[in-house]
Order: structure tokens, then sequence, then C-alpha cells
């Protein structure tokens, strides 16, 4: 068991350096990056004639607060999974304390989720129409990372337990 203590504790590293080097990424390339939040927020190329073009937010500065909302997001997740992982690494030898450890490290993969389902596949996919655009859908790789992240939550939130507990009578 302590073997997948650790491979819980590797996944929770890769997942807070996959944050940081996508807001990294975010800061360091931000009129490229930025581009796509602009165009899906403006919806200036979803079908022709679509009737839900109301939605469409044409202020540049709430085009800017989303996009720092979302670097904001990733540092967040970055942040606690590093931590997270921290935490864990120091309890690695003991099951009881591994189980209550976990809190910043599910906190960090469930921010992961949020963002990458509940803001790119629900609210720029489906209020925004994301999904439409040729050019600016991020549909596949949202589901990709927030998949990614569900799979490494779900595997680290199974109780762990002493090998010698596990062990029969």
């Amino acid at each position: 068991m302590f073997t997948v203590r650790i491979s819980k504790i590797l996944f929770v590293l890769s997942a807070a350096l996959f944050a940081a080097l996508v807001s990294m990424n975010n800061i360091l390339d931000y009129q490229i990056n930025f581009a796509a939040v602009r165009h899906v927020m403006l919806m200036d190329s979803v079908f022709p004639g679509n009737n839900s073009m109301w939605r469409a937010v044409e202020a540049p500065w709430l085009h800017h607060l989303a996009y720092w909302l979302i670097i904001a997001t990733e540092v967040a997740i970055a942040l606690l999974g590093f931590w997270g992982a921290s935490d864990l690494w120091r309890a690695r030898r003991d099951a009881a304390q591994f189980n209550r450890r976990k809190t910043k490290a599910v906190l960090a993969l469930t921010l992961g989720i949020l963002l990458w389902f509940g803001g790119f596949l629900v609210v720029a996919g489906e209020w925004f129409l994301m999904w439409q655009s040729q050019d600016w859908n991020a549909q596949q790789p949202a589901f990709f990372f927030a998949a990614s992240f569900l799979l490494i939550l779900i595997l680290l939130v199974r109780e762990d337990r002493d090998d010698r507990s596990t062990s029969p009578p």
C-alpha cells in the first residue's frame, strides 16, 4: 500500500505541475491565449444567424477579468496541488495521517475539474457556444484535462490502509 501512496503523491504533483505550466503559459503568452477567451465571449465565430447572440459579451474589461479569473484559478490549483502533495509526502508512512492530509490535494483537483469542466465545457462550451467555432473550440482538451483530474481525484480519495491491516489474519 505504501507504493500506492507514492503513486497518489506523484499524480497530485503532476496535476499541480500541469496547472503551474498552464498558468505560466497564459501569463507569458498573454495576448495569444487571451484572444481565445475574447473570441469565445464575443461569440464571433459561432454559426451565422444564431438566435443566442444576446449572450455575447462585448466589454473588453470583462474579457480580461474572465481571463485573469482563469489564470488565478490555475495558480490556485498549482499552489494547492504542490502544498497537498507536500502534505501527503510527509504523511506517506502512516495511512491514517495520509488520509487526513488529502484535503488540499482534493481541493486542487476539484478546482481543476470545476475550471475545465464547469468553466470551459459548461460556460464557454454551452453558454457561449464555443462548440460551434472552428477556430476557438477548446472543448476536447478541456474534457481531457477535466477527466484526468477526475481520475486522479477518484484514486486519491480511496481510503488508504497500512500494509499490516490489509494482510489476512
